[in-house]
């Protein structure tokens, strides 16, 4: 399967799909419990990530959003 994943080419091999779960396990993704991921333009519901298949030719990308400033 190939994929962009943040804006780079990535192959998953053997695989026809995988659920967002999966993919994040697959890529080794850093702090999965507090990625946002965005499919094909879509950002995803957390519920739905065992669910929501990625398959070839999907546009996924990994945010992290972080809080702060002054205090």
């Amino acid at each position: 399967m190939n994929l962009t994943v943040n804006g780079k080419k990535a192959a998953i091999a053997d695989k026809e799909s995988l659920s967002i779960s999966g993919l994040l396990d697959e890529l080794n993704v850093a702090d999965p419990l507090y990625v946002t991921v965005e499919l094909n333009g879509d950002i995803m519901e957390r519920i739905n990530f065992d669910s929501t298949l990625v398959r070839d030719g999907d546009e996924i990308e990994f945010l992290y959003f972080m809080g702060g400033g002054r205090g």
